[in-house]
């Protein structure tokens, strides 16, 4: 009776057994298409070749698409400064160190993942992770936490540099999965200073970039970020559901034609920058201070959303409803003058927007409803002037 009972419970072992692989292999898939290539060399279709400048980290490389450029590794010795200074705030360093690379090494496959055509071999890659990874953290703790800073930092010390640093931060090339940010940082020992998730350390570290306020957006926001690009993205998102559009081809019209017809513009006193709305004649478009990183966060946006599949085009739509409002230097003195666009002038502006040449198919374009609800709102104010004649 015994040797009758044991094929039988082999049987139920292997069943389970094949369950839980068949389970296992779906989960990847499922994986690797949330993940598979997020980071990615930008198309020389969506840039042209003198506008690396806005795509390219002048600074320090982050991830494998800038490793080992000569002109970045200055700042290898501030990043295993940083490492040391991080894993050193505990006596257990080898201890901290031997678990975050075995982390690593767990997470390899999923992280080799967001990325095409890697040629980095095991160790090297894992070291990279590692590098980066600790030293972002490393680096947001000391701007976090004053007292973490030491004299003679040269990230500190020197506001351009800085800068020039948070710059990188936010090229799509110059990026590591954020899931490897957050599982390092549960690992590492975190000074008693600071309280601060990963998430709000971000968020902290790129306020000045941050579309909206940064309190409310921490309640916001969750941890599914592609990377740290990818979490400033999110800031930008409208809020404002999307309004219905017709299959209607639509006119679009620039601000001083729109004047002309009898739409006022005016200034939003809506915070993120996505969330144009029109009612009652009146378009409103909030606030946007145009500065030395703007023009690389809206183009390193939309090749993010271009590269990305998965990814809805708002910040596309944006640029080329703004394009077409802004076609003047008159449009852009009409905008300056509602404080919708400050901190160069007319002419640069407008050269600005149009450097950022985009193109958006109308199923994509977010804005197409509401430029359907202006071209209504015209078509009326044209009828009920005509038969005034």
């Amino acid at each position: 009776m015994e040797a009758e009972r044991r094929p039988r419970r082999d049987a139920s072992t292997e069943i389970a057994q094949g369950h839980e692989n068949f389970v296992f292999s779906i989960r990847e898939k499922m994986e690797k298409v949330s993940h598979s290539g997020c980071i990615c060399k930008i198309p020389d279709k969506l840039f042209s070749h003198d506008e690396e400048k806005y795509t390219t980290p002048t600074l320090v490389s982050i991830g494998p698409l800038h490793h080992g450029k000569e002109n970045l590794t200055f700042m290898d010795g501030q990043k295993w400064y940083y490492i040391n200074t991080l894993l050193s705030r505990t006596p257990n360093l080898e201890k901290y160190l031997d678990i975050c690379v075995e982390k690593l090494r767990e997470l390899e496959w999923k992280a080799r993942n967001c990325y095409e055509d890697l040629k980095l071999e095991t160790n090297e890659f894992i070291e990279m992770m590692l590098l980066d990874g600790l030293f972002i953290i490393e680096l947001f703790l000391k701007l976090a936490v004053k007292s973490l800073r030491r004299r003679g930092d040269i990230i500190f010390n020197a506001h351009e540099t800085f800068i020039r640093l948070r710059s990188d931060l936010i090229l799509l090339e110059n990026q590591i999965p954020f899931f490897i940010l957050r599982e390092l940082f549960t690992l590492v020992p975190i000074p008693e200073q600071c309280s601060l998730s990963l998430t709000q350390l971000a968020l902290h570290f790129f306020r000045s970039m941050i579309s909206g306020d940064v309190q409310i957006l921490q309640k916001k926001f969750g941890q599914d970020f592609s990377h740290l690009l990818d979490l400033v993205h999110q800031s930008y998102l409208p809020t404002y559901p999307m309004v219905q559009h017709s299959e209607a081809e639509t006119n679009l019209h620039c601000a001083t034609k729109l004047k002309a017809l009898g739409v006022d513009i005016k200034k939003s006193k809506n915070d993120i920058l996505l969330n144009i709305s029109f009612f009652d004649g009146v378009l409103q478009v909030p606030y946007l201070n145009i500065n030395d990183h703007t023009e690389i966060l809206l183009r390193n946006f939309i090749a993010m959303e271009h590269c990305n599949k998965n990814c809805s085009k708002h910040v596309t739509s944006y640029v080329y409803l703004i394009r077409y409002l802004m076609q003047s230097e008159e449009d852009a003195r009409l905008l300056h003058r509602r404080s919708i666009f400050t901190g160069l002038e007319e002419e640069k502006i407008v050269i600005m927007f149009t450097r950022m040449h985009v193109e958006i198919e109308v199923e994509e374009f977010y804005y197409k409803g509401l430029c359907d609800q202006i071209d209504k709102y015209v078509k009326a104010g044209k009828q009920v002037y005509d038969y005034a004649l």
